[in-house]
């Protein structure tokens, strides 16, 4: 078995109150049935929007920006292979809201 990083990217943020439970109640059942079929390795954390880009030693600036690229948390999974990994990414409630989800896999070193 092979470990991969879910990095959950772009979608919208918000609705009513009611909507955003919804949506939380649908990725807190998404990960439980990952976790159950033992496929959870880090369950991760939503990411603020704010941050810094950092280039070299002598470039430091504000970043990321939504626009361009932003990030909105992230997943490490257990999985065969990537084909499998990208299959259980298919499920994500992240696509609800007009988001994708970028599956890596963790090089071992």
């Amino acid at each position: 078995m092979s470990q991969f990083m879910y990095l959950y990217r772009g979608g919208e943020a918000g609705g009513t109150p009611e909507h955003m439970q919804q949506q939380m109640q649908k990725w807190l059942a998404w990960l439980q049935e990952l976790t159950t079929k033992g496929h959870i390795r880090t369950g991760g954390d939503p990411l603020e929007p704010t941050g810094k880009i950092v280039r070299k030693k002598t470039q430091i600036t504000d970043g990321p920006y939504a626009e361009k690229d932003l990030v909105g948390g992230y997943t490490i999974v257990e999985a065969k292979d990537l084909n499998e990994a990208a299959k259980l990414a298919s499920g994500c409630p992240h696509f609800d809201a007009g988001g994708f989800v970028e599956v890596r896999p963790i090089m071992k070193m």
